[in-house]
């Protein structure tokens, strides 16, 4: 029996799972865990949205890992609903051990549960690990991204 424990984000879950955001070298320029006022917001905005689904592992009373899994209905491919998996962190002294292949699986299955007929998700193009770890899982690096920051 595992002692992990995947479960939806509560509000006193924002500092960890902001600590474990900023823990990178990307994050560490993006993300600001000193004001967490912004992130409480977000969370409160994310808990009033069925189609989102913030999720943390918790081992020992401590959050060890998250991911946020939100659902989309649309048009395309015959009205498919598909999910999309982002912000997937695992904390620094329990990456090797399995924890990120659970969070995959973890919303993997909740697509399904959900009828999702695809699950996307993008990363980085520097996170190179990253890459190697998503299609070990079956994914499939098939499209080419763009952002605009606003």
């Amino acid at each position: 029996m595992s002692d992990l424990e995947i479960r939806p984000a509560a509000l006193n879950d924002i500092p960890a799972v902001v600590a474990m955001l900023a823990d990178d070298p990307l994050g560490s320029r993006r993300e600001s865990p000193e004001d967490l006022s912004p992130y409480e917001a977000a969370f409160r905005r994310l808990a009033d949205d069925r189609n989102q689904h913030l999720v943390v592992a918790v081992r020992e009373e401590r959050v060890v890992g998250t991911l946020q899994l939100t659902v989309v209905p649309g048009l395309s491919r015959r009205g498919a609903t598909r999910s999309i998996i982002e912000a997937v962190r695992v904390h620094a002294d329990e990456r090797g051990g399995g924890l990120g292949t659970q969070l995959i699986q973890w919303a993997v299955d909740e697509s399904r549960r959900q009828d999702c007929q695809l699950v996307q998700l993008t990363s980085d193009a520097t996170r190179t690990d990253a890459h190697r770890f998503y299609e070990r899982l079956g994914f499939t690096p098939s499209h080419v991204g763009f952002k605009l920051t606003l």
